[in-house]
């Protein structure tokens, strides 16, 4: 085998790899990409609805103490909305639901969130938070 059809043969095993890596769900998704411009579910989530995926984005200030839920937005956020009336929410959120109670990371520290993918109307039972996109069985760090 002479040294380039070494490197067309090695070259082809990386791709094939980073292929089988995209097709089993080991990419991160950004939040932005959940969306579409009118603020609905994007193409991208649809098709990924109820499938395990990686989100990264920051932690929202807490809604509640010891709570199982948090906010993950795209870009930190220092204030909690809810306890602000001067604060908004930015359109891209995403509640991220947790099997424990959730210890609370900085607000301006990168995080990323693993969980099943859920869309449609849900009304957190405990604080009324009302979610159009989260995820559910997660693990965060």
């Amino acid at each position: 085998m002479q040294r380039r059809e070494f490197l067309a043969a090695g070259l082809g095993a990386i791709s094939m790899t980073a292929l089988s890596g995209v097709a089993m769900g080991g990419d991160v998704i950004k939040l932005r990409d959940l969306y579409a411009r009118d603020g609905s579910a994007s193409e991208l989530a649809l098709s990924l609805e109820g499938e395990r995926i990686t989100i990264d984005g920051f932690m929202a200030p807490p809604l509640q103490a010891e709570s199982r839920f948090f906010v993950l937005t795209r870009i930190p956020m220092a204030i909690c909305p809810f306890c602000e009336t001067e604060a908004d929410w930015p359109a891209d959120i995403l509640a991220v639901y947790t099997k424990r109670i959730v210890d609370v990371t900085p607000f301006n520290r990168r995080i990323e969130s693993r969980g099943v993918l859920e869309l449609g109307p849900y009304r957190d039972p405990d604080t009324g938070f009302l979610s159009m996109v989260r995820l559910n069985d997660a693990v965060y760090g």
